[in-house]
This record gives C-alpha cells, sequence and structure tokens, in this order.
C-alpha cells in the first residue's frame, strides 16, 4: 500500500490522435510545477501520478495551477485484487452517510462496478454500526478506481483545478498587463486555453510612479505560474502622450495612445516570434472600447488581437481575479499610463481616418523608434 496524489484531466480526452502529444505536455508542466518539491511524477493510461513526496498540501496546491489538470486526489495505491481491496475498504471507519463508487478501468478485474460498489458498501456497513448509505447526497463517497496498469486507487476528497489546455512549449502570446483588474484575468484566461505568455507594460514616468511600476511586476510574478510568463517589456509612453497632448485632439488622446501600444506589440511580436497580442478589454467597458474604438485600435495591429474579457462584465471580472490572488494588488491605488493626459470628454465613435489624421501631427514613427530603443526587459526569473 503507497500514498500517492491522484491526478485527472478531461478536455484532453476530445483530442483523439493529437492526445498523446498534450498529455505529454501536462506530464511536463506538471513537473515544472514540482520542481521545489521532493517527489516523482508519473504517467499512467489516462491518469498522472506523483509519488514520495512529503509537502502532500503544498504539491496539491501548486498542481491545482497547472491548466490541463480537473482534478486532484489524495490516495492509496492498492494491487488490483479483490481481497485486497475488500480488507482496505472494510478497514475504513465511518459515523455518517456515504456511498461506494468504483470505476472499473481494467475490464479484466472480475467483479463489474455497480456489484463491487455494493458489496463494498455491505462490508462498510458490516463494520460501521452507526454509518448508513446514501446514494444521493452522501457526507463521504469512497471512490475506487480500478487502473489497467494493475493498480487501484482509493481516495474520498476530490480537489478540483481549472481544467482547459495545457501550456504549450512557446512563448506564443504577448499580454499587455497594465496594473488595472482586467489584464491579469485576460492573461489567465488566454493561459487556460494554452497560450504561453509574456508580459508588455507601459508607464509614463514621471507622470505614473515608480510604485505604479512596481506594482505590475508583483502582478506579474502572481499570475507567471498560470501563464508560463518569462520575460517583461517596460515602455515609456512619456515623450509619446506629451507629443499628442500638445498637437492632437485631446478626445483622441486614449485611441492614439491605444494604436501606439498595438504598433510597440507588433514590433514585439516580429523581434520575438510572438504571435498573438492579448489585452484585458471588455466591450463597452469605458470610451476606448466601444466597436468604433477597438476597429480603430484593430487597424494597426499586424498580429492577432485576443480579448477573452470582451463579453465580461465587471463582477465576472472581479471573482476571477479574487480567486487568482490579482485582485487586492490590482485595486492598489497607484495611477497608470492610460489616466496621463485624460480627456474630459473622450471620443466614443472614433474614426480610423480621423486618428490617421491626427497621428500625422508628430513625428510617430521616430517616437515609436525611441519608445521601442529603450525598451526596459524584466527576466521574471531572475
Amino acid at each position: 500500500m503507497n500514498k500517492v496524489i491522484l491526478i485527472r484531466y478531461n478536455e484532453i480526452y476530445l483530442k483523439g490522435g493529437n492526445k498523446k502529444y498534450f498529455t505529454k505536455l501536462l506530464f511536463n508542466n506538471i513537473k515544472h510545477a514540482l520542481k521545489e518539491f521532493n517527489c516523482t511524477v508519473e504517467n499512467i493510461q489516462t491518469r498522472l501520478l506523483v509519488r514520495n513526496f512529503e509537502d502532500e498540501d503544498e504539491i496539491i496546491n501548486a498542481i491545482r495551477c497547472v491548466f490541463g489538470v480537473h482534478s486532484i486526489s489524495k490516495a492509496v495505491e492498492l494491487d488490483n485484487d479483490v481481497d485486497t481491496i475488500s480488507s482496505y475498504v472494510r478497514d475504513i471507519k465511518i459515523n455518517s452517510t456515504f456511498k461506494c463508487d468504483v470505476n472499473r478501468a481494467d475490464k479484466s478485474f472480475p467483479i463489474k462496478s455497480n456489484d463491487f460498489a455494493a458489496d463494498l458498501g455491505e462490508m462498510v456497513l458490516n463494520a460501521n454500526p452507526n454509518a448508513r448509505v446514501d446514494i444521493h447526497n452522501p457526507d463521504c463517497i469512497i471512490h475506487v478506481d480500478i487502473r489497467e496498469n494493475g493498480k487501484t486507487y482509493v481516495f474520498y476528497d476530490i480537489t478540483y483545478a481549472y481544467s482547459g489546455l495545457p501550456l504549450g512549449e512557446n512563448r506564443d502570446g504577448l499580454l499587455l498587463l497594465s496594473g488595472g483588474i482586467d489584464s491579469p484575468v485576460a492573461g489567465f484566461c488566454m493561459a487556460k486555453r494554452g497560450l504561453r505568455q509574456d508580459f508588455l507594460h507601459f508607464d509614463s514616468f514621471p507622470y505614473t510612479s515608480p510604485q505604479a511600476k512596481q506594482k505590475v511586476i508583483d502582478l506579474a510574478h502572481t499570475i507567471k505560474k498560470f501563464v508560463g510568463a518569462r520575460y517583461m517589456y517596460v515602455c515609456s509612453m512619456t515623450k509619446l502622450q506629451e507629443e499628442f497632448h500638445v498637437n492632437c485632439r485631446t478626445d483622441y488622446a486614449i485611441n492614439l495612445l491605444r494604436r501606439s501600444m498595438i504598433r510597440v506589440a507588433n514590433i514585439l511580436c516580429e523581434k520575438y516570434k510572438y504571435k498573438t497580442i492579448v489585452t484585458g478589454e471588455s466591450l463597452g467597458q469605458v470610451a476606448s472600447q466601444t466597436i468604433e474604438s477597438l476597429t480603430t485600435t484593430n487597424a494597426v495591429a499586424k498580429y492577432p488581437v485576443m480579448r477573452p474579457l470582451i463579453s465580461f462584465n465587471k463582477e465576472e471580472i472581479i471573482t476571477i481575479a479574487k480567486d487568482i490572488n490579482t485582485y487586492e494588488t490590482s485595486i492598489l491605488p497607484y495611477e497608470d499610463c492610460c489616466t496621463v493626459f485624460l480627456p474630459r470628454d473622450p471620443v466614443i465613435k472614433p474614426k480610423i481616418r480621423d486618428a490617421e489624421r491626427e497621428e500625422k501631427k508628430i513625428n510617430l514613427d521616430e517616437l515609436i523608434a525611441f519608445v521601442i530603443d529603450n525598451i526596459e526587459v524584466i527576466d521574471l526569473d531572475a
């Protein structure tokens, strides 16, 4: 009898001929998540196992943050033998309602699932006078998972993870990470679909403070375990915003800034081989997120712009932010670059031709080149 941690996945089952590839990704991602722990990880058919561990709860918390994992259980490993399983279950102490749930993946096992569950339930009742069977709403479920590898796993509790798809091997996404609530959640949601991302942050020092920058660095460290990030690029937009403020229509300031952000992201995507840009925009949340504003921004994008929160309301976004522990950092009262030179009445339905006309009033190419030349690259693993 061995203590193990049993890991299950669900969406990977749907991948057909690619299932082996996704299972390997998940296996490698779990190993990476547990690199600080003394333990071993095994891949058995449709399950993964952790053995030889000490910090059981800490390991489960780390596995829970790995996308692709559906659920996790502390389990006991037994041989696929009727007497061995029966003996173990018979000794379980229960003083409440319960039921036995048997999964017979090993079809060579001599007793069918429902029959064996009934037999085990009777043994538990006989050994525990205060126990009572409740198949609909039991206080305890004794799970008996009979696998094809010749082993059976008995467990009671199930810790649910985030499911989704495992992160890919390459950092293919560039997340525009601000200090707000939305963008960390957007990165989390795209990572749940397997997109590994690095971060791009824009500041406007000295109009924004060092504390505002540190806040974003803290957010980056909080979510990098989810998104697989290694680098954060910090770009100063100060000169650009000053030029927009002095020379261009104030009601277009946010639209011009957003278009410039996408231009910078385009260059980084080309240089570092990112395939897509991710933002935390939600339709209609602010003036720069109307359909017309998003269309004006999209007009300069050379790579797909993913907006996973596009249909979310603020309450839904906050719920996720609290779950992934970014909310309390995001609401710290430090300004970001989008609050600098903020117009009183921003245009709600901008036009691409008007934005282009305003951009011609400044030397935009030279200013974008200046931003790129002065990028700060932060190694989040350093």
